[in-house]
């Protein structure tokens, strides 16, 4: 299986690996940095290049987890791997061979907008459990929107400003995000289950990463969110910058969705 290095730091853009099996446009490694789609978060992009000899390098366009962790490439226009004239790639991927080390790089912009909107999910989740009693049932985010899916009647234009003001009042707080791993028997004793989901995960994950948005001036002791997650965050919620809601919609009886974006990428 894969080292998945991304959940001990996944402040990484750049690392070392070694190819150990290839399958027509994918490749495993050793380990990577790539997070692959999961959790309601997209895979990250980027390159993966031969770290010696001729310049080989691949774009990741793909990464899935399942038995390990894929990584689908595309060759780099232009490389050892084009065609002569250099300006398309070949119709066949030669892949880098098992034993291969390689250097992988990754989009750090689309990253950086994964993890900001996720840590906003995790305060958004947390606030509508705490203040209106609403499980989160689901989440979807990109690089520029995301929406959460709650367990709820129905959110009232007013509950949608009250929500808003309340998510940037977290932000300009600057919490803290930490995560670490917890003994999963230990973490169903002692976290709020309507919180974190642990039910939902396979009994065959034994040990989890719990992230943690500590307390704000008000609430030093905190923390104000516990929970089990595999995805990427930013390491403060400073760093998330303004939310706004951009509106709602009814997925169902007593399911609703709460769409949001970042300041920045609001028209």
């Amino acid at each position: 299986m894969t080292e998945q290095r991304y959940l001990a730091d996944d402040t990484v853009r750049r690392f070392e690996a070694i190819v150990e099996r290839t399958l027509e446009d994918r490749v495993v490694l050793d380990g990577t940095h790539f997070y692959p789609t999961g959790g309601g978060q997209p895979h990250d992009t980027g390159t993966l290049r031969v770290a010696d000899g001729p310049d080989r390098r691949f774009r990741v366009v793909d990464v899935e987890k399942s038995d390990a962790i894929y990584h689908t490439l595309e060759p780099v226009a232009g490389n050892a791997d084009a065609d002569a004239d250099g300006d398309d790639p070949p119709t066949a991927i030669d892949l880098p061979e098992p034993g291969t080390a390689v250097i992988g790089e990754i989009d750090w912009d689309r990253r950086r907008a994964h993890a900001r909107y996720h840590t906003a999910q995790h305060l958004l989740s947390a606030l509508l459990l705490e203040e209106f009693d609403a499980r989160t049932t689901g989440n979807r985010l990109y690089a520029d929107r995301a929406h959460l899916d709650a367990a709820y009647g129905r959110f009232e234009t007013d509950d949608l400003d009250r929500i808003e003001a309340r998510l940037n009042e977290l932000v300009d707080d600057d919490r803290p995000v930490t995560s670490d791993t917890m003994d999963r028997a230990d973490a169903e004793a002692t976290l709020d289950t309507d919180r974190t989901r642990i039910d939902l995960l396979p009994d065959s994950i034994a040990e989890l990463r719990i992230v943690e948005i500590g307390g704000g001036p008000d609430d030093p002791d905190g923390p104000y969110d516990r929970t089990a997650c595999a995805g990427t965050h930013v390491g403060s919620t400073g760093e998330i910058g303004e939310i706004v809601v951009t509106g709602r919609e009814t997925k169902g009886i007593e399911e609703e969705r709460i769409r949001f974006a970042l300041g920045d990428h609001v028209a």
